[in-house]
């Protein structure tokens, strides 16, 4: 039977060195030799077939008219009947056509069939390739058949086709290139070896290629015979083991749908679906894998799933320590023998699963996860095809070995970044000193040693923006947290007491009063812990007995212990107010300023570092020695601590405009402290950080710790206050260079006019310390008018 693609445009139109002709010129002379043959029959059939062409010498001469080639079809039958065996043709899939197109002119009938189940609108189409592939691979043939140059250029060409299932089948074509015969032309320039050579480095100077070899130099006299062998299986292998070759990071959003339909070849049916669970075996548990949108069947919606949670004895024997595939064939069946009560059958049925393979993915040391098949028709996963899973288990557990170890470096990262990290202006230094460190450990000798890290010649700046009064707030949180447990507490007593007059609960009832009328008058330090010893030790076994005991406590009891915050064994309702509000300031504000910085290393490299308190505080050192291209000069300097004091005064726009977020209200006090000269910086590796070095440096440390605290001199005023803005410093040049900034800052409506300048109290050790206090002014994200702080509590107070 005849399968015709008219792809024209492909054999006259595609530019390719070849002028393509069909001839069967070769194959008859293989029959006219054979009529010289002893074998009576041999010569019999080789006068048939020369009898049936030599009507039509177009079909030894060749012709590249398709429609000519069409009107002789019956006789090509007749000269292809060897080739394509009556008894073969069911069995065998095999083709006649032209080398690397999609022109089919003869063919077996086990192909008729296979593309007659694939659809109407089903195209038989080699795998494409590009104009340019296309010409050098025809180039490689003239170079080996004309001129004796085997470059082995080869390249796999597949057909897809569905089948009844829709499962896209794969099959290898082979070519048989015996019938060809290629003739130079008269365009046809010589080539020689060096030709040859310089074609061997210029793969892809397809105008080279089109120079030596030029467009239809060359005529292409034959056919090509090509068998089919179906290699879906291999395929379906193949393309697992480059699934999971591949880098997670490169991986298309489809990765998991094209998964999918790898398994659907490799099994031969669609009804199938992929899923996977990660084992934690310090857990003993199941957990689902997160980013790449791989379900698990035995977790359902869930993130996370006990072991024996997930199967029963059996499977769990099989699967965990085993480690053997582990298949139901029937889930309703086994659902109903179990009577419900082992769980992967109960999970799989929940989900209108019908059969499953559960397989697990091992290496010889452990278990790291579980390969989930399911189906929802009965039988059609079972024991018997599961030993198929055998040659991709291999590539599978490889591909969770490196995502075991690409998600611990990822953990291992996380930890760096946000425990110990390495700010990016200083890494060079750092990985300066390791690349040393392991030259050192290849060489071999004494036991390397990892280089301190000093900086020397850096400015620092340091800033922090804190909760004002937090000490007092969390306080006061604390004292209305104890009053209203007490109070609870006074209530079910008086109950307990009516039905058991002890005197044991009346001294009890007495001390809790007594805790009540402590805390309203004077809150201690202390109070907490006597009080929460007193609850855990004395109230707590009364509760408990008295719930079971008497009916009408029982409600309020249970009430209490329901407000009871299982951590703290305390109420925890004002105090979690105060901890979200703070974590949310520090979250917004560390947010704001890490953004920021990014802007500002843009100026000139500087380290930044900040951290969390009560408030959010930040580091910065800046100098030649910090980056390794040593061009620092002063107006860098300038440039950042400018900067730094409007992101201050921007951060607490940023704080007051969002304040209606925060779960109670809280004001800030900000503070910046200039330190006008160089110092040295050593990372401390115990503490994984960086620290001034030198008994001289460690009083800008000193005064970093204490200032905030300090009050105006011959006063009792705090020198951070709210609303506004406080710069400390020592030297008269830093006033001066601070003044200038803040004229600058009122021009642009960001700092008030009322600018005041204050003495601060003498520290320990540290004496003439100084401060600017300015007022800053606030405005809502929506409005351009600026308002100054008690302003802006109006405002917000509307």
């Amino acid at each position: 039977m005849f399968v015709y693609e008219i792809m024209t445009d492909l054999i006259h139109d595609r530019e390719s060195p070849f002028q393509l002709n069909i001839s069967f010129n070769k194959l008859l002379n293989h029959y006219e030799e054979k009529l010289n043959s002893e074998v009576t029959w041999e010569v019999e059939n080789a006068k048939q077939i020369l009898d049936a062409q030599k009507p039509y010498p177009v079909l030894r001469e060749g012709s590249g008219d398709i429609e000519l080639i069409k009107s002789h079809k019956s006789t090509i039958a007749i000269l292809l009947k060897d080739l394509f065996s009556g008894p073969l043709t069911n069995n065998e899939i095999k083709i006649a056509t032209l080398p690397f197109q999609n022109f089919i002119f003869h063919s077996s009938s086990r192909l008729d069939k296979i593309v007659s189940v694939a659809g109407e609108d089903f195209q038989l189409k080699v795998e494409s390739l590009s104009d340019d592939e296309y010409y050098i691979m025809a180039c490689t043939v003239i170079l080996k058949m004309v001129y004796g140059f085997d470059i082995k250029y080869r390249r796999p060409f597949f057909y897809e086709i569905p089948d009844e299932s829709g499962v896209i089948r794969h099959y290898k074509i082979l070519y048989n290139g015996d019938f060809v015969e290629v003739e130079a032309t008269k365009e046809a320039p010589n080539l020689f070896e060096e030709d040859y050579l310089e074609l061997l480095d210029n793969f892809n100077d397809i105008a080279l290629w089109k120079k030596k070899i030029p467009p239809r130099s060359y005529l292409f006299k034959g056919f090509i015979l090509a068998s089919l062998v179906d290699v879906t299986e291999d395929q379906s292998i193949s393309n697992i083991k480059t699934s999971l070759i591949s880098d997670g990071k490169n991986r298309n959003k489809d990765f998991i749908n094209n998964f999918r339909e790898v398994f659907k070849s490799l099994f031969g049916f669609t009804d199938i679906e992929v899923g996977y669970s990660f084992y934690n075996k310090d857990q003993n548990t199941f957990m689902r894998v997160y980013g790449e949108s791989m379900h698990s069947f035995l977790l359902n919606n869930e993130d996370h799933k006990k072991c024996y949670d997930a199967l029963c004895e059996r499977s769990f024997d099989l699967l965990i320590n085993k480690k053997e595939f582990y298949a139901i064939s029937d889930v309703d069946k086994f659902y109903e023998l179990s009577k419900g009560k082992s769980p992967q059958y109960r999970t799989l049925k929940e989900q209108g699963y019908k059969s499953s393979i559960l397989a697990p993915i091992a290496n010889e040391d452990e278990l790291l996860g579980v390969l989930e098949l399911v189906s929802k028709t009965p039988k059609l996963l079972n024991s018997v095809n599961a030993n198929r899973l055998k040659d991709v288990m291999p590539f599978i557990v490889s591909s969770v070995e490196r995502s075991k170890r690409e998600q611990e470096n990822l953990v291992e990262a996380v930890i760096q970044q946000e425990c110990t990290s390495i700010h990016s202006s200083v890494k060079w230094k750092f990985e300066k000193a390791a690349l040393k460190f392991i030259q050192e450990g290849y060489q071999g000798g004494q036991k390397p040693q990892f280089d301190e890290i000093k900086i020397e010649g850096v400015y620092p700046l340091y800033g922090q923006i804190d909760v004002q009064g937090s000490s007092d707030a969390r306080n006061l949180a604390t004292k209305k947290d104890l009053l209203m447990q007490l109070n609870m507490l006074n209530k079910i007593f008086k109950i307990i007491i009516k039905n058991e007059v002890l005197p044991y609960y009346k001294q009890i009832s007495y001390q809790i009063t007594k805790y009540q009328e402590e805390i309203t008058e004077e809150f201690r330090v202390d109070s907490e812990q006597q009080i929460f010893d007193f609850l855990l030790d004395e109230v707590n076994p009364i509760l408990k007995f008295q719930a079971e005991k008497h009916p009408n406590v029982a409600e309020e009891i249970e009430d209490y212990f329901n407000k009871i915050d299982n951590d703290l064994n305390l109420i925890y309702f004002y105090r979690k107010n105060y901890d979200d509000t703070v974590a949310l300031i520090n979250k917004n504000m560390s947010t704001y300023i890490d953004n920021e910085q990014l802007v500002a290393q843009a100026y000139y490299p500087h380290y930044f570092e900040r951290y969390k308190t009560d408030g959010v505080e930040h580091n910065i050192y800046i100098g030649k020695n910090i980056s390794p291209e040593g061009n620092f000069n002063p107006v860098f300097l300038y440039n950042l601590r400018l900067w730094q004091l409007q992101v201050m005064c921007e951060m607490e726009n940023e704080f007051y405009n969002k304040q209606h977020e925060y779960p109670i209200s809280l004001d800030l006090a900000s503070m910046i402290l200039v330190f006008n000269q160089p110092l040295t910086i050593r990372f401390r590796m115990d503490e994984k950080k960086f620290d001034v070095d030198g008994t001289y440096n460690a009083r800008y440390e000193v005064v970093k710790k204490r200032v905030d605290k300090a009050f105006i001199k011959g006063s009792n005023k705090r020198i951070t206050q709210k609303g506004k803005i406080c710069i400390v410093y020592s030297q008269a040049t830093d006033e001066t260079e601070y003044l200038g900034y803040i004229d600058f800052l009122q021009s642009k409506k960001i700092l008030d006019t009322d600018v005041n300048i204050v003495e601060v109290q003498d520290l320990q050790s540290v004496t003439g310390l100084k401060a600017i206090l300015v007022s800053i002014l606030y405005h809502k994200n929506d409005e351009k008018e600026f308002y100054t702080y008690d302003d802006l509590m109006d405002s917000l107070k509307d």
